[in-house]
Parts: C-alpha cells; structure tokens; sequence
C-alpha cells in the first residue's frame, strides 16, 4: 500500500508558469491586460475558433451565451441531468427553463434521439415556453454526436451552447471542439472551465469562444456592459471615456490567470499524450475484470480524457459503490463521483417534482460510477499503485465472497 494519499486530480503547474505570474506581478498590468488578450487569441487559434473571450469561470461563459443569445422567460434549454449543477443553474438565472432529457448508455452524453422527443413533446404540449438552445455537455471528455445534435437544432431553429468544460483538447470527425462546423447554419457558442482540476488550468478561469460577432457582444455584457474594458481606457492608446450599453456583470479574467493559461496550453499536447497513455495501461488492467465496465470511445472521437470513469458492474461486484471509494481511500488512493444527477438535487427536485426513474440511465450509471485518478502529474509507480488498489479490493471481496 502507498505511504502518501494520491489525490484524484492535482494541478501540473511548473516553473515556467511560476516565472509568467512573477513577470505579471512585476507588470503594469494585474487585471484584464496584454496577457488576457494574448491568451486570448493562443486559445482561440489552438481549438480553430473565430474569436475567444476569457472569463472568470466556465460558469459565467455559460451565463454569458445564454445572456449573447437573448434567451430567458418564455425560453426552455434543452440538457442533461449527467452533468454539475452549473450549466443547468444558469439558466434558472436568466428565468429560462431547463428540459432535461436522458443520456446514452455508453458516453453518458446527452441522447440526440430524446432531444428530438422533447421538443416534439413541447411543440405538442403548449406549456407556454418555447425551445430555444440545446445545452450538451462533452461529459468526462467525450464529444457528443454534435452532427445529430446540429441536424435537430437547424430543424428547430435552435442555437447551441456547447458544455466543454471537460472537452479540451477533444476532437469530434477530426474537428476540435470548439471549431466552427462546416456549412452548419447553428449558431455556436463553446464554453470552457479552466479550474484547478482541468486539462489547462488558470487556477479558475473559462473561455468563451464562438463567431467574432457573438463574443464581441459577450465581452460587453461580461464587464459591466461598458462599452470599452480597461485595456482599451488605460493603455497608451486608449481613452478614458466609456458608456454603459448593458446592465452587464464583472466576469473579466485577469493577467495574473492568463500568464498561467499561456504556458499551460504550450504544454497541453503533452499532458494529452500523458493522459492517453494513464487510460491506455487502465484500460488493459481493468477490462481484464468483471467486476467493471471500463470507458469508451467511438472511432469518430478523439476523447480528451478530463476524467477516467469506472463502472461497477454489480451482477459481478457486491461491494456498493460508496464502499469501494472507502476502500480506495483506506489504500491512499483519492477518488470521486462525476455526477449526482441534476434531478436528484432539492431544489430541481422540488421545483420540477423529478422523480430519480425519470431519468432512467442517468440514474442507474449515476449509482455504478467512479472517478480513479488521472493528471499528467501521475508517475508510472501511481498508476500501479491505482492498478494494485483496484485488484487488491477485488481480490478480497472474492475471498469474502466464496
């Protein structure tokens, strides 16, 4: 057993990032400068996007697409219930309703089939909000089937607020989320979390990136909805006079996080192919057992590996799942669950009056689900010692069992 606790997801954050913040603390600059619009453009050019607009969390570019697009009362968003409560509570804010539909069996993304029967059903029904956006979320890293996802929304008249919180650097048909899709009509907006956990992080921190005409708009509504940020009043070839467009709100990222976000997407190839190779030697221990279902990933993905999720299979494993994370943490080994789902929640609960069958896959994957470790920090002696921790709690509870 390991002398020291592995934790599940620490940061990789080396020197060159360290001498970045000294250069910034050292700067002219502190909050929303030179190096917010530097990593701006850096982040935007890596994933293929027209424009990028960095903010201070996953959270408020979510906020802030729904915001751009001018949804709210009367408006419903089409989402999941697998995925954390932010993406769902933004739109409680701008009073727009959340419609949640069940998940795929295997990605646990959202279902384009029960997508296309819930606006069926609301076209139907009359309930007094119309659809105005689908909100997937590339869960754990996996794409969604966004050319379903695409196909419905042109459909309906539909935009789409992509969740990419765990989708850098994630491909779908060769395109990095993020990018635009071919001749799609959709109007996209991608948003990204930068939190300590993530593939790139800037200690908190999100991007959002879509058309050049949308993100302009959002970086309005993002800082007081003044029409120049400070960058544009206090530099030398600024002016000192703005006016407020918006009632807008303060979601600006400073210099001290992008200096962070700049040697962080520099390295990020890197910590992919790290990643890969944790999943890959993962992958060969743990399909070996039956006591799990190990991830997957469809040939037209190229999965970005935010987190490694093993399920329980409990025809084979009678150890419950709460057990299990026990029985990892008595070995040193840290782990999670990624997601209570959204409807098992009390306030969404009692507002909607959800019921946990309701959203059957979602409720049943939810119960079998465990987050192991992975982070590009991960030697090979940690992922054995995850591998040995595994087999280990196996092993006994056979002995147990027999």
């Amino acid at each position: 057993m390991r002398n020291s606790f592995l934790p599940f997801s620490p940061p990789c954050i080396g020197e060159e990032e360290i001498a970045e913040v000294v250069d910034t603390l050292r700067s002219d600059w502190l909050t929303t400068g030179p190096k917010v619009k530097q990593f701006e453009r850096e982040f935007a050019a890596f994933v293929g996007a027209p424009a990028g607009l960095a903010v201070s969390s996953c959270t408020s570019a979510l906020h802030l697409a729904l915001v751009t697009l001018g949804i709210g009362p009367g408006d419903a968003v089409i989402t999941t219930p697998m995925t954390f409560c932010s993406g769902v509570n933004v739109i409680e804010h701008v009073g727009a309703r959340p419609i949640l539909v069940d998940v795929e069996q295997d990605t646990l993304n959202i279902d384009a089939a029960r997508v296309e029967e819930a606006l069926k059903r609301l076209s139907k029904e009359r309930e007094g909000v119309r659809a105005k956006a689908i909100l997937p979320v590339h869960l754990y890293g996996h794409a969604c089937d966004m050319e379903a996802l695409l196909r419905i929304a042109e459909e309906y008249g539909l935009e789409v607020i992509e969740d990419a919180a765990h989708a850098l650097p994630a491909k779908y048909k060769g395109r990095m989320i993020g990018a635009p899709v071919g001749a799609s009509k959709v109007r996209v907006l991608s948003c990204y979390s930068f939190y300590a956990t993530k593939n790139l992080t800037t200690g908190e921190g999100g991007m959002l990136t879509g058309p050049s005409e949308l993100v302009e708009e959002a970086r309005i509504w993002g800082l007081h909805g003044m029409s120049r940020d400070a960058w544009k009043r206090y530099s030398s070839e600024g002016s000192w006079y703005y006016e407020v467009v918006r009632a807008g709100f303060k979601y600006n990222m400073t210099d001290v996080q992008a200096a962070i976000g700049l040697h962080q997407l520099k390295k990020l190839e890197g910590f992919h192919a790290r990643r890969r190779e944790i999943v890959r030697r993962y992958n060969a221990a743990f399909s070996a057992l039956a006591e799990f279902q190990t991830p997957v990933e469809r040939p037209e993905v190229e999965h970005a590996w935010h987190l490694y999720v093993l399920r329980l299979n409990p025809d084979h494993f009678e150890l419950s799942r709460n057990r299990f994370i026990e029985e990892l943490k008595a070995r040193n080994i840290g782990a999670s669950v990624h997601f209570i789902p959204i409807h098992l929640h009390p306030y969404y609960r009692n507002k909607y009056g959800y019921k946990p069958e309701d959203f059957p896959v979602a409720y049943r994957e939810y119960q079998r689900a465990v987050s192991l470790p992975l982070s590009p920090r991960m030697d090979d002696g940690d992922v054995a010692d995850v591998i040995e921790a595994v087999y280990d709690i196996c092993s006994l509870r056979r002995e147990f069992s027999s």
